[in-house]
């Protein structure tokens, strides 16, 4: 099949979920035989990627125009191509799944999360989002949830049946740890938090619960935003000589981190299935997770959930566990993974998905 993948930044993957779903399931099935193209943002040398054709469009910077801009530009560029299939991702751009439809291409969304109750967003901006909701019901062809809540939530309110197909990740820790000696930490002897640091993520949660704790583990606050430099700002005001905050961490670095943690502090408020989560999970990381309807799916209870108000007190719950109790429950996180969450697994669903789709 020649299928073409839009909506993100493109990738290498260097920003977020999306980036690395794209990484990960366009990789695979490229390996499988198929042509598979990734529209980008960010402009480079290479016009390949691990057998992945990139295209690179431009877009508008800013922070209310970046995807809406790029996605039109890409699926008016891949209306010419020839694709048998396009996936595009992100609810926000369903106003534009009607255009390759009109020319014979089917096309599937994936929706995400309910984007609209993200802090960032004006008014404008969370209407535009409840609009899209409403679009990715009938102008792409198919439109895939990757969360049962989330699937729930469209069949409920919209009477939207969804495709479900989750996210994955990879299993197994590595052996190197690089970037955890760089950063100035020791295997085992710190809390890992990952993301774009914007409100509903809680980075400046974690930062302050953190600091309520009696220990001598450090915190290792991994990410940043382009949009949202006050909040930022504000995560960075501490005194506390155990927080390092590098900014992004890509690659096999980020996959270091998460091999060698102490724990993972997983603290999203929206969105559906968060990559960040599965990966800790798959690396064998005990996690910690904010107690929320998407993020309880996918622990399954081989975790400590915690709240806004709790999360000091489910830290120091964690450094106080046996190592019986630990080793059970990243046995635990591991398994889970294994059994709902391989990528191979859901690049054979999407295959199927975009089978389907051909014929209809």
């Amino acid at each position: 099949m020649r299928i073409a993948i839009l909506g993100t930044r493109g990738i290498p993957a260097r920003y977020g979920g999306f980036e690395t779903f794209a990484e990960e399931l366009g990789k695979r099935l490229a390996a499988r035989g198929h042509a598979v193209t990734v529209y980008c943002r960010e402009r480079s040398e290479p016009t390949s990627y691990l057998g992945v054709r990139l295209v690179y469009l431009p877009t508008i910077r800013h922070k209310y125009f970046d995807t809406l801009a790029h996605t039109a530009l890409s699926m008016a560029h891949a209306v010419t191509q020839g694709y048998d299939v396009i996936l595009c991702c992100n609810a926000a751009n369903a106003i534009f799944c009607w255009l390759p439809r009109v020319f014979g291409t089917p096309v599937a969304l994936n929706v995400d999360g309910l984007e609209r109750n993200r802090k960032k967003w004006n008014r404008f901006a969370k209407a535009w989002y409840l609009l899209s909701e409403r679009l990715s019901t009938f102008c792409p062809t198919r439109a895939v949830s990757d969360a049962l809540a989330i699937r729930a939530y469209y069949s409920e309110r919209y009477g939207c049946e969804t495709t479900f197909i989750s996210y994955g990740a990879e299993m197994g820790k590595l052996d190197s740890f690089g970037e955890v000696t760089a950063l100035g930490l020791e295997p085992l002897r710190y809390f890992l938090y990952v993301s774009r640091w914007e409100p509903e993520n809680n980075a400046l949660l974690v930062r302050e619960a953190f600091e309520g704790v009696e220990t001598d583990l450090r915190l290792a606050l991994i990410g940043d935003a382009p949009y949202a430099p006050e909040y930022i700002a504000r995560v960075r005001d501490t005194s506390d000589s155990r927080i390092v905050m590098p900014g992004y961490v890509f690659g096999q670095g980020y996959k270091e981190l998460g091999s060698h943690c102490f724990a993972y502090i997983h603290a999203t408020e929206v969105g559906g299935t968060h990559p960040a989560l599965i990966e800790a999970m798959g690396r064998g990381a005990l996690v910690l997770y904010l107690d929320t309807v998407e993020n309880r799916e996918v622990a399954g209870g081989c975790g400590l959930a915690f709240t806004v108000s709790t999360l000091a007190e489910v830290m120091r719950e964690a450094l106080g566990l046996s190592e019986e109790e630990r080793t059970r429950l990243q046995a635990a996180a591991e398994a889970r993974v294994q059994e709902r969450y391989s990528w191979d697994a859901i690049t054979t669903e999407y295959e199927g998905l975009f089978e389907e789709l051909i014929v209809l």
